[in-house]
């Protein structure tokens, strides 16, 4: 897992711009499956094939990450930005930052800035003037904290972006596990999550599944001044049943949690205070899905380090393979 979580983070992802991961991801699925395929979006589909007649089962992991497009740049060449997503300025500023064409920078504050924000930040590339800073970048150009991954003692890991490429490797892992599927399944990675679960739309109202399931991070109730919630890092894949924007279906919950019972995958459940996933859009697609969520916790969620436990991501992908197989 953390080999393929390695792989999938290093290409540049931001919201509109997944080309680069989607190629990864394209290249280390096929195999596993009858046919793949990008949609108008985007939006990478893997299609195996099930019975005939079966129903369709959709899973669906976001290949975007939170990030930035460049508005501007100065007389004294620093880039200004728009944010795409929820950024954290206090995680993101003094960092390195890479931009799509490969070029460097810093992402920095004002001097007399009492705390980093959007409006007091600017990226230094190192340019003397306007003129110098547009021979290496241009307006609408992305960029994004520089990408990195360590591991953290035995079994955790940590870095950047986490969310949601260890999504796409828990699929990517089930794709590749999963025998004798039950369903007709849809692995689906999905483009511009991070500003408002927009390809997750599309592609479920093209796919129409019986069954749709997101595979994304959730946060933990394990740090100092961390949200009541009872997921906690090393405690298994986390089975959602509620967040801000979605309520899980009780008998997909309850489905899942036997199949961890019977196979002995560990397990928690997951009831997220604030935040939303993919499983929203794709349960009021069309006539609607039985719609659940399989959660990867994650510390420090939205920062250069989040942290993991491959252990919860084989988890996820366990689960993920068991409802694939019935």
């Amino acid at each position: 897992m953390y080999t393929l979580l390695k792989d999938l983070i290093k290409p540049l992802g931001v919201s509109g711009r997944e080309g680069a991961v989607r190629a990864v991801i394209e290249e280390k699925i096929s195999p596993y499956v009858d046919e793949v395929y990008t949609d108008a979006l985007g939006n990478l589909i893997a299609h195996k094939r099930g019975p005939e007649g079966a129903p369709k089962l959709m899973f669906a992991a976001h290949m975007d990450e939170i990030g930035f497009f460049v508005t501007d740049i100065d007389d004294g060449g620093r880039v200004c930005f728009s944010a795409a997503g929820g950024i954290r300025f206090d995680a993101a500023a003094y960092g390195e930052v890479v931009f799509e064409n490969g070029t460097h920078g810093v992402l920095v504050a004002n001097d007399d800035a009492k705390s980093p924000a959007a409006d007091c930040c600017y990226v230094d590339i190192g340019a003397s003037s306007r003129r110098d800073a547009e021979r290496r970048v241009r307006t609408g150009d992305t960029f994004a904290v520089a990408s990195s991954l360590r591991r953290i003692g035995a079994h955790l890991a940590a870095g950047r972006p986490v969310d949601d490429r260890i999504g796409c490797a828990v699929l990517i892992k089930t794709a590749m596990s999963a025998n004798s599927p039950r369903y007709d399944v849809y692995y689906t990675f999905t483009v511009q999550e991070e500003v408002g679960c927009r390809g997750s739309k599309t592609a479920a109202y093209a796919i129409m599944p019986d069954i749709s399931v997101a595979i994304d991070i959730t946060k933990t109730g394990d740090t100092p001044g961390a949200p009541k919630m009872a997921v906690r890092l090393g405690d298994g894949a986390a089975i959602k049943v509620k967040d801000s924007s979605v309520i899980s279906d009780p008998a997909l919950v309850e489905e899942m949690a036997k199949l961890c019972r019977e196979r002995g995958i560990k397990h928690q459940f997951e009831v997220l205070t604030r935040g939303g996933t993919d499983t929203s859009s794709m349960q009021s697609a069309g006539a609607g899905s039985r719609a659940g969520c399989i959660s990867i916790p994650t510390r420090y969620s939205h920062t250069p380090v989040e942290m993991i436990d491959l252990r919860d991501a084989e988890a996820c992908a366990a689960l993920a393979a068991a409802l694939v197989e019935g």
